[in-house]
C-alpha cells in the first residue's frame, strides 16, 4: 500500500505538470508540442488510476486468496504484491489463532438444565485457504460452522453425566468436551482445534440450593463422626493410661516386697512406733499379759534398748 500511495503521488504531479505544460503550449503557438502534453497527461491520469491501487500489501498473520473476476486464483502470502486492481480482488484471511467465546444452554442426564460459557481456540491451515474460499467463501462462515459443530458436541458430552458428577469432576469435564469437538471437526473444515476451555457452568438456582443444602449436611455429618472418633480415641487413649499405671504400681509393688527385709521392717517399725507397747501381748502358751496403758518406754533413741527389743510381737 505505501508503494501505491507513493506512485500515486508521482503520477499526480506528472498530470499536474502534463497540464500545466499542455495550457502553456497552446497559449503561445498551439503547437504539436501542447499536442503531445495533452497525451501525456492523459495517459498519467490512466496510470493514476490502474497502477497505485494494484499494489497489495498482506500483513504477517494473513493469507490472501486472489480472485480474478470473482474466481479463486492465487493465494498470496504476507508480503507486497502487484495484481491490477479492475480485474483482481484480494480476500484475507487472519492465520492467527482465533478465539471464539461460546454460550449455550445444556442438560445433564438427570435433566437438570446448565448455562455452559466456554472458549474455543483455532487456527487455520494455511495451505488450505483456497479450500476455505471455495467451499465456504470466507472466514466468518466456517467460525459459524465450527461454533455449531462445538455446542453440538459440548451439550451430547455433559448430557452423559449426572449433574453432581458435573460439579463433583469439573476439570474433566474441559478435556471430554474437546476431545470431542476435535473428532467431529477433523481436517474436514481445514482448521487445527488447539484448546476448548469449559469457563463456566451454572445450574438452576433451585439445583444449586439443594447442593448447598446436601454440602451443609455432609459436612455436620462429618464433623460428628471426627467428634465421636475422637471420644472413642480419648476413652481408648484413658484407658490405655489407666493400664499402664496399674501395671507400673503392681511392678513398684511387686519390687517394693522384694527389697523388704526384716532389716527395713523393723526400721519402719521403730519409725511409726509411738512409744506405747500394746496392752496385751500373746504368746506361744496362748497365754496373755496385760501391760498398763500408761507405761512409757525408755526413749527409742537409746541405741541398747533398740538392741534389745523384740523385732516383733506374734
Amino acid at each position: 500500500m505505501a508503494i501505491g500511495i507513493i506512485l500515486g503521488i508521482v503520477f499526480f504531479i506528472l498530470i499536474v505538470g502534463g497540464f500545466i505544460a499542455a495550457g502553456a503550449l497552446f497559449d503561445n503557438c498551439h503547437t504539436a508540442g501542447g499536442v503531445c502534453a495533452v497525451i501525456f497527461a492523459i495517459v498519467m491520469i490512466f496510470c493514476f488510476i490502474l497502477i497505485p491501487f494494484s499494489f497489495h500489501t498482506v500483513d504477517t498473520g494473513e493469507v490472501a486468496v486472489v480472485k480474478h473476476l470473482g474466481e479463486a486464483k492465487e493465494v498470496r502470502n504476507a508480503g507486497t504484491h502487484y495484481d491490477l486492481w479492475v480485474t483482481n480482488s484480494y480476500q484475507r484471511y487472519d492465520a492467527k489463532v482465533q478465539n471464539v467465546d461460546i454460550e449455550t444452554a445444556a442438560y445433564s442426564s438427570d435433566a437438570q438444565t446448565m448455562n455452559v460459557q466456554m472458549t474455543l481456540q483455532y487456527q487455520i491451515m494455511g495451505d488450505k485457504v483456497m479450500d476455505i474460499a471455495k467451499q465456504y467463501g470466507s472466514l466468518e462462515i466456517l467460525q459459524n460452522r465450527i461454533q455449531s459443530i462445538a455446542i453440538e458436541k459440548t451439550k451430547a458430552v455433559l448430557s452423559s453425566y449426572k449433574a453432581m458428577n458435573i460439579i463433583s469432576d469439573r476439570a474433566a469435564m474441559s478435556p471430554a468436551v474437546e476431545n470431542a469437538i476435535k473428532d467431529a471437526i477433523g481436517d474436514e473444515y481445514f482448521v487445527n482445534v488447539t484448546a476448548v476451555v469449559l469457563t463456566n457452568i451454572d445450574f438452576s438456582d433451585a439445583f444449586e440450593l439443594a447442593v448447598g443444602e446436601k454440602m451443609i449436611a455432609g459436612q455436620k455429618q462429618l464433623k460428628a463422626e471426627y467428634e465421636n472418633q475422637t471420644k472413642v480415641a480419648q476413652a481408648e487413649a484413658d484407658a490405655k493410661a489407666k493400664i499402664v499405671a496399674a501395671e507400673a504400681e503392681a511392678k513398684a509393688n511387686e519390687l517394693l516386697e522384694k527389697s523388704l527385709t526384716d532389716k527395713i521392717l523393723q526400721e519402719m517399725y521403730i519409725d511409726k512406733w509411738d512409744g506405747k507397747l500394746p496392752e496385751v501381748v500373746a504368746g506361744d502358751d496362748s497365754m496373755s499379759i496385760m501391760i498398763p496403758t500408761d507405761f512409757t518406754p525408755l526413749s527409742v533413741a537409746n541405741a541398747s534398748f533398740v538392741d534389745k527389743m523384740p523385732s516383733s510381737f506374734s
